[in-house]
C-alpha cells in the first residue's frame, strides 16, 4: 500500500472510531448532566472533522507536478495540518468558556454505573487509536497523522480524568465538572498552539534535522575523491519530497569526465538510500604544496575569532593571483563584515601578491 492510502485508510479509521465515541460520549453527557463529557465529545468531533480535513489534504497533495507547480502539489499537507490545528484551537476556546460558566451555575450531575463503564472504554478506545495513528504516521512521514495520534493520546489522558471525576461524584457527591473542563480547554488550547508552531515552522523553512544532514556528509564523504562536504541545504516539497544541494571538494586534477563519473554516483546512491534528490556543486582544492602554508596561516587567524564556525573553500588561482574561500558566522554574530575585512587585511600584510576573496556562507546546517 503506498503512502496516500494508508493515510486515507487510517484517517477512515479515526473517524469512524471517533464518531461512536461523540455519539456515545455526547449521549451520556446531556443524560447525566456533565459538561466534562460534552467537552470530550466535542473533542472527539474535532477529531473526526480533522481526520476528514488530513484526507482532503492528501488528495490534493498527490497531485501529479504541473506547469505551475513543478515540484508537485506536497505542501498541501502543511496547510491541512494549519487547518486542523485552528479546528482544535477553535473547539478549545469553546471549551473553555463552557467550563468557566459551569464553575459559575454548577448542576445536578448524576452518573450512573453503566455511564462510567462506557467512559472506561472510550479510554481504552482513544489510547489504542493514537498509538496506532502515530505509528502509521511516523511510518509515512505524516505530520497530519502524527498528529493526531499525539492529539489523540492527550483525549485518553483527558477522558481518563473525566472518569476519574465520574467516580469521586458517584461515591462522594462532589462534582468537579466545571474545574475539569477548564484542564481540558486548556490541554485542548495547548495541544493546538504546538501544532500550529511546529507545522509552521516547516513552512517558514527551518534547520534541517541535524542526524540526517550528519548522515548525510557522511555518505557524501564515504567516496575516495571527495575531501569534504559543504554548504549543504535541504528543500522541503513535502513530507515525501525534498531536494539538497551540497559542494563537495577534490582535486583541482580531476577531468570534468571523473567528476561527472562522481556526482552521477553520488546522486544516485544518495536518493536511492534517503530518496533526496541531490545538486551537487564543485569546491576544487590546491591547499597543498606551495599553497599550504597560506592555508595554515588563514586557519591559525580564523580560531582567533569564535564567531566563525567553519572556513572551506579554499582556493589559489595562481593565474590570477586570488585566493577563494568562505567563512561560516554564527547566526548571532553582529560585526561579519568588520571581521571578515580584518582577516583579509592580516592575510594581505603577509601575502602582498595575492587578493583574497571570501565569501560569506549561511550556517544552514550543522
Amino acid at each position: 500500500m503506498d503512502r496516500h492510502k494508508k493515510i486515507i485508510k487510517t484517517s477512515i479509521l479515526g473517524i469512524i472510531v471517533n464518531i461512536v465515541l461523540v455519539i456515545f460520549k455526547a449521549t451520556i453527557g446531556l443524560i447525566v448532566n456533565s459538561i466534562a463529557i460534552i467537552l470530550d465529545a466535542v473533542n472527539n468531533l474535532t477529531d473526526a472533522i480533522s481526520s476528514i480535513v488530513t484526507i482532503v489534504g492528501t488528495k490534493l497533495a498527490n497531485k501529479k507536478p504541473d506547469k505551475e507547480h513543478p515540484y508537485g502539489h506536497g505542501r498541501i499537507e502543511y496547510f491541512t495540518s494549519v487547518i486542523v490545528a485552528f479546528i482544535v484551537l477553535i473547539a478549545g476556546i469553546a471549551a473553555l468558556k463552557e467550563s468557566v460558566e459551569k464553575i459559575i451555575n454548577p448542576g445536578d450531575i448524576d452518573y450512573s454505573i453503566t455511564s462510567l463503564l462506557i467512559i472506561a472504554v472510550a479510554v481504552l478506545v482513544k489510547f489504542f487509536l493514537g498509538g496506532y495513528v502515530k505509528k502509521v504516521g511516523k511510518e509515512v512521514n505524516s505530520q497530519s497523522l502524527v498528529a493526531s495520534g499525539e492529539d489523540a493520546f492527550m483525549d485518553s489522558i483527558l477522558s481518563f480524568s473525566t472518569l476519574v471525576a465520574g467516580i469521586i461524584n458517584y461515591i462522594w457527591k462532589l462534582s468537579l465538572e466545571g474545574y475539569l473542563g477548564v484542564i481540558i480547554a486548556i490541554f485542548i488550547i495547548k495541544s493546538a498552539i504546538e501544532m500550529l508552531k511546529e507545522t509552521l515552522n516547516i513552512m517558514i523553512g527551518e534547520r534541517a534535522d541535524k542526524e540526517l544532514t550528519d548522515k548525510l556528509k557522511e555518505k557524501i564523504c564515504s567516496y575516495d575523491e571527495v575531501q569534504g562536504a559543504y554548504d549543504l541545504s535541504l528543500h522541503n516539497y513535502g513530507p515525501s519530497k525534498s531536494i539538497a544541494g551540497v559542494h563537495i571538494q577534490v582535486r583541482d586534477d580531476m577531468t570534468a569526465k571523473e567528476i561527472h563519473a562522481l556526482t552521477k554516483k553520488i546522486t544516485i546512491d544518495i536518493y536511492n538510500e534517503f530518496g533526496i534528490i541531490t545538486t551537487i556543486g564543485i569546491y576544487a582544492a590546491n591547499e597543498n604544496g606551495e599553497f599550504s602554508e597560506i592555508k595554515r596561516e588563514l586557519n591559525r587567524i580564523v580560531k582567533e575569532y569564535k564567531d566563525i564556525k567553519q572556513v572551506h573553500g579554499f582556493y589559489v588561482d595562481e593565474k590570477n593571483s586570488k585566493i577563494y574561500f568562505d567563512l561560516i558566522f554564527d547566526f548571532e554574530c553582529e560585526n561579519i563584515e568588520e571581521i571578515k575585512e580584518k582577516i583579509i587585511s592580516r592575510l594581505k600584510e603577509k601575502y602582498t601578491k595575492f587578493d583574497f576573496v571570501v565569501i560569506l556562507d549561511d550556517d544552514i546546517s550543522d
